[in-house]
């Protein structure tokens, strides 16, 4: 871990899904269904109040393409004559700061944002940014989970209905290319990963690639099992994505130090296999699942990546669920 990342642990920059893990976490990975639902609902507000003073720092990658960190999921940028295009809108309460840091970037108008899926902290700002001028696209997945009352059970929280201003616009299903500020971006879908509605952004010419929630860099990922996500899924995606890569590629995580690489990228991999070959081969052998929890299958892992809100114990919940 080198010392940006350290530092990034240090300042303990929630998002909305790492707070509401963060409840979950604080009995072990287990609430009550009661308890968990007056935390969540704090927590909502908590976050919205939290976004409103946070401090919005912004990393210059290669070329034109930057990426904002402190609203959510780290917000990828890319300016030029067509304006500014966003992956991923943050939270809107940080509005007034993400603006600053956009427009300290490029005095262009915001034309477009893609979504990496649907959850809240990658989606709230959809309906301000819309009004600002920005195209949404997104996979078809994630217009479904925003056009409704979704649900996630982890977090015991229902999200209600986004904004018809909010929704995304352009969908696709599997795959999508667009040509902005002379760059060429592909848009890559996972079928089954973090969530159902995941996708990858390649900015091509200055080789970025925006991996969103399926990979978090230096700490255990959360699993969205109630709208199809998986832990073999997350793998595949993970595979999928080094695949893309080489030694120079830059990585954008979608949480956890916002500038990552291949080596970063194989090494998460690498936890997660072998974690998902621990809690199998406990769950084959008939243990339950507090059994295995017990067992401290990610042993080997906590001093790296179980030292943030998703802790060893419901990091390995999450596994146990889908192995």
């Amino acid at each position: 871990m080198n010392a940006d990342q350290s530092a990034f642990l240090a300042r303990r920059k929630f998002c909305f899904c790492c707070i509401g893990l963060a409840a979950l976490s604080a009995k072990g990975g287990w609430l009550s269904p009661e308890d968990a639902k007056a935390a969540t609902q704090n927590i909502v507000n908590m976050i919205r109040e939290t976004a409103a003073t946070a401090t919005i720092t912004t990393h210059k990658l290669r070329g034109n393409v930057a990426v904002l960190e402190g609203s959510g999921g780290n917000i990828g940028v890319l300016t030029g004559k067509d304006g500014k295009l966003l992956v991923d809108a943050g939270i809107t309460a940080s509005r007034p700061r993400i603006l600053d840091a956009l427009n300290s970037l490029h005095d262009g108008p915001i034309s477009h944002l893609v979504n990496t899926h649907w959850h809240f902290d990658h989606t709230d700002g959809n309906t301000w940014l819309n009004g600002e001028g920005a195209i949404i696209i997104a996979q078809e997945n994630t217009r479904k989970h925003l056009s409704v009352p979704q649900s996630v059970a982890d977090w015991n929280f229902t999200f209600p209905p986004t904004t018809a201003a909010g929704l995304p616009t352009e969908v696709f299903a599997q795959k999508r290319s667009l040509h902005v500020n002379g760059t060429t971006l592909s848009l890559d879908h996972f079928a089954a990963a973090h969530t159902d509605s995941d996708i990858s952004v390649h900015f091509e010419e200055p080789d970025v690639l925006h991996v969103a929630d399926t990979y978090w860099n230096g700490i255990y990922p959360f699993i969205d099992y109630s709208t199809g996500g998986s832990i073999t899924g997350t793998i595949a995606a993970t595979n999928r994505n080094i695949a893309k890569t080489t030694n120079s590629t830059i990585i954008i995580p979608g949480h956890g130090y916002p500038v990552s690489n291949r080596a970063e990228l194989i090494e998460y991999r690498d936890m997660l296999v072998q974690i998902n070959e621990n809690v199998s081969k406990l769950k084959r052998s008939g243990m339950s699942m507090d059994e295995t929890i017990a067992a401290k299958p990610t042993a080997a892992y906590d001093a790296k990546w179980g030292q943030f809100v998703v802790t060893p114990a419901l990091f390995t919940r999450l596994v146990y669920e889908g192995a």
